[in-house]
């Protein structure tokens, strides 16, 4: 058994808490999502940078060794990648440390970072190691006092993540505890990182559950972890919960999460990158019984998009500044939760103008 002491941690194996006791395991078995594994730089490409587990970016060069998981990746902007078969070549699919093949890139991508496996993540007592050993324990069903935003998007970079952190802003400056998750997507500090800048009270998301990327997994299990996320953040006092959903509702876990959205959320609110985006993602959601109560996302940079994307859909575009600054408390308002009282009481602590 080899320790670990010099390698380079991904942010994907951040709840593994006896680092000092972890080795590399001699026996290498078939890769299955989440497995934590050990490799070796090999060639650099378009990574050249490895988030740790706190999310900082550390320089990686050949040779260096470094701890990862395997999973899926989805993302049309960049990589399409899957577990790696006996002959495949082996690769860095995203900084947070996620390792698979890659099967198709975006044009616009250098070729991968290539690795070579050294062998499994195993414990002291030589048990090789997963996600889903190091994974939450479930908190007991609960919903939030004030309700839950969930933000979808009619693609990758439409905007969600911006505009997750806004609305969190927006509430946590109006005095509300807020709770901020990330559903699906791939394992990164990010994420993370731009709900607490926000102002989250409390952040969990899929890797809390078990799942470096949540690609490839049943839809069951992403399901049972969307509310697994919610029970969580409401456990640890939250008053309102947003979660945002990664890529866009064409995709089909995507889509299949917002078929349980009836019933779970209290509101929609859809990032676009033009007024087209915002009718056709509207059109999508409604086949599946979803309301969208707000526009937001890309197209608010430009006025002239923004009341365009208005007029199509007859729904609020409120940009991200616009939620920071007091229309996410709105969206309570809107729905009834909270008086006109209990409203401009609110909108005056967190303020309109800052």
């Amino acid at each position: 058994m080899q320790r670990l002491s010099s390698a380079k941690w991904g942010y994907v194996t951040r709840r593994v808490s006896e680092v000092s006791e972890a080795q590399i395991g001699g026996t290498i078995r078939p890769p299955r999502l989440g497995d934590f594994v050990v490799a070796r730089v090999a060639t650099m490409g378009a990574h050249e940078h490895l988030e740790d587990p706190h999310g900082r970016r550390m320089r990686m060069y050949p040779g260096d060794v470094v701890v990862g998981a395997f999973g899926n990746r989805y993302a049309t902007d960049f990589y399409e990648g899957y577990l790696p078969v006996p002959g495949d070549a082996v690769h860095l699919l995203t900084s947070g440390g996620l390792i698979g093949t890659v099967a198709s890139a975006h044009t616009s991508k250098e070729p991968p970072t290539e690795l070579e496996v050294l062998g499994p993540l195993t414990d002291a007592a030589g048990r090789a190691l997963s996600a889903d050993d190091v994974a939450l324990p479930p908190a007991p069903p609960g919903r939030p006092e004030l309700g839950t935003i969930v933000v979808l998007g009619s693609s990758m970079n439409a905007g969600k993540t911006t505009s997750t952190s806004a609305i969190v802003r927006g509430l946590s400056r109006a005095g509300l505890r807020v709770g901020a998750g990330k559903v699906t997507g791939s394992g990164s500090g990010k994420d993370h990182w731009a709900y607490v800048d926000a102002g989250a009270a409390t952040v969990a998301d899929f890797l809390d559950f078990g799942m470096a990327s949540t690609f490839g997994y049943p839809t069951e299990r992403l399901v049972s972890t969307m509310f697994a996320i919610r029970d969580r953040l409401v456990e640890e006092g939250s008053d309102v919960v947003v979660l945002e959903v990664a890529d866009g509702v064409l995709q089909e876990e995507t889509r299949a999460l917002a078929a349980e959205l009836p019933g779970f959320a209290d509101h929609v609110v859809l990032c676009v990158g033009d007024a087209l985006g915002a009718v056709a993602g509207i059109s999508v959601l409604a086949e599946l019984n979803v309301a969208v109560r707000v526009v937001s996302g890309v197209v608010t940079a430009s006025p002239l998009a923004t009341r365009e994307a208005a007029a199509a859909t007859g729904l609020p575009v409120l940009s991200p500044t616009d939620l920071a600054k007091g229309a996410a408390v709105g969206l309570l308002a809107d729905a009834g939760v909270l008086s006109a009282e209990s409203f401009g009481d609110l909108v005056d602590l967190g303020g309109r103008s800052a």
